[in-house]
Formats: C-alpha cells, sequence, structure tokens
C-alpha cells in the first residue's frame, strides 16, 4: 500500500482499529511480561538470600 498523507496511513485502509488496537494490546503484553519477570526474579533472588542467610546462621550454631 502506498499512503499519501499521515491521516491516510493513519486510517490504514479503514482497519486502523484493528491495527492499532493490535499494536497497543501486543505492547501492554509485553510490558507486563517483562513487569512479571523481574517480579518473579526478585521474589528468585530474594528466597535464595534468605536460603543462604539461614544456612549461614545454623552452621554458627
Amino acid at each position: 500500500m502506498q499512503w499519501n498523507s499521515l491521516s491516510e496511513f493513519l486510517d490504514m485502509g479503514g482497519y486502523a482499529l484493528y491495527v492499532w488496537g493490535s499494536f497497543g494490546v501486543t505492547a501492554l503484553v509485553v510490558v507486563f511480561e517483562i513487569w512479571e519477570v523481574r517480579a518473579r526474579r526478585r521474589a528468585v533472588l530474594q528466597s535464595l538470600s534468605n536460603e543462604t542467610g539461614s544456612l549461614a546462621d545454623s552452621s554458627e550454631a
């Protein structure tokens, strides 16, 4: 397709809602996935830190 103006490009030949909605949903899913992975990583690191701390405490006793 060839567009002659920015408004034609944004209209996407009448499929703008579908096209831009798809891009929006994809962007939201990617942002959510990154946020979720960071939260899980933080939880795992905290869990490992707690385990190593309790192991050190039990070996000192």
